[in-house]
């Protein structure tokens, strides 16, 4: 039955790529028949297939609509007010052009820190659009090392909430976990994010140009690179904020106000004031060109929304149809080390259920009752190794895929090629480095 129900997710795999790349149907519609078909062929019941589909739509766009439609407002705010542009040649001036791609590393491997990894993509891949204009350099250059930061913090560092779920059912210390996350994330991120970028670029032009922010025209007066700066990194200060409020002595109240506009919407939606405000109003647009501005901007991302909501539908009809658990079966049957283990079976699911949170929570639930009664295990490499595990092969079914996808504005091939080869290597070599530092502590 496990490798029954194996073979069919393969099959409706093919099938979202065949339905893409092939038969030319919108990703969404490829997604929903694959769902449809894996629902049918793994035995779910006829009344469950809808309720499931909904609900992994549901799940995967109440955290996502808001952040997507806020922060693609405040990325076109910044692209036709000149802020991207000032933001860019700030860039291109200190680090020049050839250093470009270590500074989109930095970017992203310190936003990434207190923002989610989607959140994070909405921010910063404006900014890449910004820069791939005023240089002219491949777009894969400067954002695939965006990506590597954003993503490899995302999986392993805390206060991300796979990292916190997993510190907690494997009873990890926390900093120590911080510590090594950190040392571990560092290489990984260089090889797969810059040196990876250098190495690819020449290998794969994307055919389009991004869509989310073409057609601006630069304005005659840009705003100054304090106030860019200041807009661009706002979210990121209030998302902080919230983030270190309930360790210091606030009153109550004035805690829970700092988490509140420190929610990632929250943030967005008062971001989005402040550049409708210093970016637009201040540097002499009206509010009709505000408002034209936003509802240009917000037509591309109805695509988006439909494809990541289809992905989250097809996450959901895997778990139902219990392909997770069937791994699960299979990986546990297996004696391994427990590092080993963790990060095998964090990556089958990941690669089965399309989620890195799900498969780092579900790979810790799994290894930990195994590893309960063993001595020598280092719990904070363990963590780090679901982390790693949970980050490998990203496909169809990720909405990360699918994010990157159209901000970049690749193919679905030209995809394959160039996100799904990057998480692939981050997974690999923070397991690569975590089996090394396990020597020697």
């Amino acid at each position: 039955m496990n490798l029954y129900l194996l073979m069919v997710t393969l099959l409706a795999i093919v099938i979202v790529i065949l339905g893409v790349a092939w038969w030319k149907w919108h990703a969404f519609i490829s997604l929903t028949v694959a769902s449809l078909f894996l629902a049918i062929m793994a035995g779910l019941s006829m009344d469950k297939i809808v309720g499931a589909y909904e609900t992994g739509v549901g799940n995967v766009l109440g955290h996502l609509v808001g952040i997507l439609a806020l922060g693609t407002i405040l990325g076109k705010m910044m692209s036709d007010s000149g802020a991207g542009t000032q933001v860019a040649n700030f860039f291109i001036r200190v680090f020049g052009e050839k250093r470009l791609p270590w500074a989109m590393l930095l970017s992203g491997f310190i936003i990434g820190i207190p923002v989610f990894f989607d959140v994070g993509i909405v921010m910063l891949l404006p900014l890449v659009i910004s820069i791939h204009k005023s240089t002219k350099q491949n777009i894969l250059l400067i954002g695939l090392p965006v990506i590597a930061g954003l993503s490899i913090v995302h999986g392993l560092v805390p206060p991300h909430p796979g990292a916190m779920t997993a510190i907690g059912i494997y009873k990890a210390d926390i900093g120590k976990v911080l510590i090594y996350s950190l040392i571990i994330a560092i290489p990984a991120a260089i090889i797969a994010g810059p040196l990876f970028a250098k190495w690819v670029h020449k290998r794969v032009v994307p055919e389009n140009e991004p869509e989310l922010l073409s057609a601006s025209t630069e304005p005659e007066k840009l705003p100054g690179a304090s106030i860019s700066f200041f807009i661009i990194l706002l979210p990121v200060l209030l998302m902080v904020l919230s983030v270190v409020a309930p360790y210091l002595s606030l009153p109550v109240g004035v805690m829970k106000f700092l988490v509140f506009i420190g929610n990632s919407v929250i943030a967005l939606l008062i971001s989005c004031f402040a550049a409708f405000y210093f970016l637009g109003i201040r540097q002499g647009m009206n509010k009709n060109y505000i408002s034209k501005l936003s509802h240009e901007c917000l037509l591309p991302v109805g695509s988006i929304i439909l494809i990541i909501g289809a992905g989250g539908g097809f996450k959901q009809i895997l778990i139902a149809s219990g392909v997770g658990t069937s791994i699960a079966q299979m990986a546990e049957n297996i004696s391994l080390s427990p590092i080993v283990l963790a990060f095998m079976v964090a990556g089958l699911i990941r690669v089965a259920t399309g989620s890195a949170t799900v498969a780092l929570t579900t790979a810790a639930g799994i290894v930990s009752p195994i590893v309960e009664h063993m001595s020598g295990v280092n719990l904070e490499l363990l963590v780090i190794a679901t982390g790693a595990g949970s980050l490998m092969l990203s496909h169809v079914n990720d909405a990360g895929f699918w994010m990157v996808k159209e901000y970049l504005g690749l193919t679905v091939k030209e995809t394959f090629k160039t996100w799904t080869v990057l998480e692939t290597l981050l997974s690999f070599i923070a397991f690569g480095t975590v089996l090394i530092v396990d020597m020697f502590v």
